[in-house]
């Protein structure tokens, strides 16, 4: 194979290694939502996993350091000096010693990774579940994320709220992760691993944040055209801060006389097939559940920002944030979109 003019394997994958090293410790930093490093664990899982791969870089790192230092010494101390002789070296041939030392060490380190990996997994997959868990059904949708809180009666959508947990006060939550149709992949990388949904096939994992915030997230799995833009956000709240979130959803959709017009266009069109506003006629499911829509940051699963302007962008052409969103184009006409954005901007 032919190279192309100053093409460098070497070059080209040092270049690999750094943007792969920029990409997992600082993150992107453009769009609505960037990608955290992997490296600020702020969960009981993410911390193991954390300590865990800090082990097995110590380890290998140490392999490296020491093939690669003698490598070196064996250029520098046996390398072809001026005015000597082309000689062939001692050859060592039939060593017991060596050959027990190049399979044993070998054996002994894979046995320490292996055995240290299990139970690293069997720690977090098989922690007991405590009975004062908040439990939340996490549902995936081609693009976008449902969140069930069976036990406070609350259905939402992409942003997900849980409580922080402390040593006076330990709070985890167990996540149920279900897919209404592809496979897709949960992951917060600074609250813990990824864990797949697979359609008929339930799986489970758990969060134990210790600070505050919000944690951005991604699915991890491909799961079709705007798999990209199928956003995460994790609020961490004070017990207080949680509370009075749930106090909120809890409510039903605001009735406000001035938004009438919107109101009756969305029970009117196709809108009130796909979502649901407690309180009104909307009881579809296709779609997210709105009745407190203007309680979240962005839309369309993270892709825009939660404005009355993006609003309006969406509603005209959802393609303006994602190409292949499943959310059609509904053709109103700007007057129609405007009543609708009054009256979607009132459902906090």
């Amino acid at each position: 194979m032919q190279q192309q003019p100053g093409y460098s394997p070497i070059r080209y994958m040092l270049a690999l290694a750094f943007f792969w090293l920029m990409a997992i410790t600082r993150g992107y930093c453009d769009g609505p939502q960037a990608t955290p490093s992997i490296f600020a664990p702020a969960s009981t899982p993410a911390h193991e996993i954390y300590s865990f791969s800090f082990f097995v870089l110590a380890i290998t790192g140490a392999i490296f350091v020491s093939v690669a230092s003698l490598l070196v010494y064996v250029m520098i101390k046996y390398r072809a000096r001026a005015g000597e002789e082309e000689s062939e070296p001692p050859q060592v041939y039939g060593s017991v010693q060596v050959e027990l030392a190049w399979t044993i060490i070998p054996v002994l380190i894979v046995a320490v990774l292996f055995l240290t990996t299990a139970r690293i997994i069997f720690a977090i997959q098989d922690a007991p579940e405590p009975k004062s868990a908040l439990n939340v059904t996490v549902i995936g949708h081609q693009f976008w994320w449902e969140f069930r809180y069976p036990q406070l009666g609350i259905v939402t959508a992409n942003e997900l709220h849980i409580p922080v947990s402390s040593k006076q006060h330990p709070q985890a939550t167990y996540l149920r992760l279900l897919s209404a149709d592809v496979d897709h992949s949960f992951w917060v990388p600074q609250l813990g691993g990824k864990t797949d949904l697979i359609p008929n096939h339930p799986n489970e994992m758990w969060y134990q944040p210790t600070a505050t915030g919000m944690y951005v997230g991604q699915c991890a799995q491909f799961c079709g055209v705007e798999h990209a833009k199928m956003l995460i956000r994790v609020y961490v709240d004070t017990p207080e801060q949680f509370q009075a979130w749930v106090a909120n959803q809890q409510k039903a959709g605001v009735e406000d006389p001035k938004v009438a017009a919107g109101r009756h266009l969305f029970e009117t069109e196709a809108c009130m097939n796909c979502h649901t506003v407690r309180g009104t006629a909307a009881k579809g499911t296709f779609g997210p559940d709105l009745t407190h829509l203007m309680s979240r940051s962005t839309i369309a699963a993270g892709a825009a920002l939660n404005t009355p302007e993006d609003l309006h962008k969406w509603i005209e052409n959802p393609a303006n944030f994602k190409d292949g969103a499943l959310m059609p184009a509904m053709q109103l006409s700007d007057q129609q979109i405007d009543d609708l954005v009054a009256y979607l901007t009132t459902l906090h």
